[in-house]
């Protein structure tokens, strides 16, 4: 299994110059992240993404980071209906901040907001929310995303520390799900970490209780609830299949 974060295809720094007209239909569905088979997830969403999706560990580069598992196959995702709809209760925040992301930080470390300009819903026809206003100023619109990217971007780094501490305690091992397939075969999905639970219960006391006051032990709970959700995966496979 690898991390997909590839629907992003044309993204270009958001500006009055360029965008001065546009708008943004975010009711144009969710097609884009159709082959997609994980994103990220930040920890403040395990809640509930637990309930939803399995959540497990990558490799990203040189650091391991939690993500959702949408898809048994590779570019499948299951929870996006023919019409492009996302058929769950929760959408991770990845997929809800597209088509805006965060350019890579500059030398002086301030982010660039950026807009995926090949998305079905940019348009010039007031379809949606305008980014900007008659005399060029941000819309409320744009001032939302904003503050949702800087949020989102201050979560991922919770999250990556969070990710490292588990590191640190030699907690992660290579975990396989083992499924059987609607057709009666069966599939074997690797290449991700989960958390081992019998290293977990060899912490000392007062390692343990460090986890407990920073919140970290329930998030490795809810990531070790949603392992059940390979199950419910291989349903909506079953569903899907001719």
């Amino acid at each position: 299994m690898t991390v997909q974060a590839l629907f992003y295809e044309e993204a270009v720094p958001v500006s009055p110059e360029r965008h001065g007209d546009w708008w943004v239909d975010t009711g144009a569905g969710h097609a884009f992240a159709r082959r997609v088979n994980s994103v990220l997830l930040t920890t403040v969403e395990f809640e509930s993404a637990q309930r939803e999706y399995p959540i497990v560990f990558v490799h990203e580069d040189d650091v391991v980071v939690p993500v959702a598992v949408l898809g048994i196959e590779d570019r499948q995702n299951l929870f996006i209906t023919d019409s492009g709809a996302w058929q769950a209760r929760y959408i991770p925040a990845y997929v809800r901040r597209y088509p805006f992301v965060f350019a890579t930080p500059d030398e002086g470390g301030t982010f660039t907001v950026c807009i995926d300009e090949s998305f079905v819903g940019c348009n010039q026809e007031e379809k949606g929310q305008r980014l900007f206003l008659p005399d060029g100023g941000r819309s409320p619109y744009l001032d939302g995303i904003l503050r949702f990217l800087q949020e989102y971007q201050a979560q991922y780094r919770r999250t990556r520390d969070f990710a490292a501490r588990l590191q640190e305690l030699m907690l992660l091992e290579p975990m396989t799900a083992n499924m059987a397939l609607p057709d009666g075969g069966r599939r074997a999905l690797t290449g991700f970490l989960a958390v081992r639970r019998e290293r977990l219960k060899e912490l000392d006391v007062e390692t343990l209780q460090g986890l407990v006051a920073g919140g970290e032990l329930e998030l490795m709970y809810a990531h070790l609830f949603s392992l059940g959700n390979f199950a419910a995966l291989m349903e909506r496979l079953a569903a899907a299949s001719p």
